[in-house]
C-alpha cells in the first residue's frame, strides 16, 4: 500500500474551531501519498439511540459516518477538551461509529489524536479520555508523538493558518505516524 486515505474529523461545531483549523494544517502538510478527507457532518448527526440502529431506522448520517470510517485506511481526530473530557458530538459520533462492536467502522481503524486549547493544558484529559474509549473499539491508536497544543490562538494567525512550525513538525510528524500504522498494518 503506497497511497494512504485518512478521514480527520473535529470534535468542535465553532465555525471558527482552531482544532477544524488543526486538521486543515494536516492536510496542508502531509506527506505525499497521504489523502486527508474533513468530516463535516458531526453537526447533523442524531443522538445515539439502540432503538434506531438497525437496518431499517438507521439515520442516513450515521450510516454514511460508517461508511467514510470504513473506507478510510485511518482516522484523525482533532478535539477541543469540555470539562475535562471529550465533547458531546465527537463522543456521540464514536458511538455511532463503534456499533455493532463486532463489526464496528473503528474496529482495528489505525487512528491518531490531537488537540488545540486556550488553555496552558491543552487537551490532555480529552485525548486520555479518547485513548480510553479507543480501547474499548478495538482501534489501533499511535502513541507518539502526542500532540496538545496549548495556547493554541497564539499559533494560528487571523486567517486560520497555523503559522507556529514547532506545531506543524508536530502534526507532520502524527500524520506521518498514523500512515506509517497504516501502511504497517497492510503487510
Amino acid at each position: 500500500m503506497t497511497d494512504v486515505k485518512i478521514l480527520a474529523i473535529s470534535g468542535s461545531l465553532r465555525a471558527g474551531s482552531l482544532n477544524t483549523a488543526l486538521l486543515r494544517a494536516a492536510q496542508k502538510h502531509a506527506p505525499a501519498g497521504v489523502t486527508i478527507e474533513l468530516y463535516d457532518g458531526l453537526a447533523e448527526l442524531p443522538y445515539y439511540n439502540g432503538d434506531l440502529d438497525t437496518e431499517e431506522n438507521l439515520p442516513v448520517q450515521a450510516r454514511e459516518l460508517r461508511e467514510l470510517i470504513t473506507a478510510a485506511d485511518g482516522v484523525l481526530i482533532a478535539t477541543p477538551e469540555y470539562n475535562y473530557s471529550i465533547p458531546g458530538g465527537l463522543k456521540n459520533a464514536i458511538d455511532w461509529a463503534s456499533r455493532p462492536s463486532a463489526t464496528s467502522s473503528l474496529l482495528h481503524k489505525p487512528v491518531a489524536i490531537m488537540g488545540a486549547a486556550p488553555t496552558n493544558f491543552g487537551t490532555v484529559r480529552a485525548q486520555l479520555a479518547l485513548r480510553q474509549v479507543f480501547v474499548w473499539t478495538h482501534s489501533d491508536v499511535v502513541v507518539k508523538p502526542e500532540v496538545m497544543v496549548f495556547r493554541a490562538h497564539e499559533r494560528f494567525d487571523e486567517a486560520g493558518n497555523l503559522i507556529d512550525e514547532g506545531t506543524i513538525t508536530l502534526v507532520t510528524e502524527l500524520v506521518d505516524a498514523l500512515a506509517e500504522k497504516i501502511r504497517n498494518a497492510a503487510k
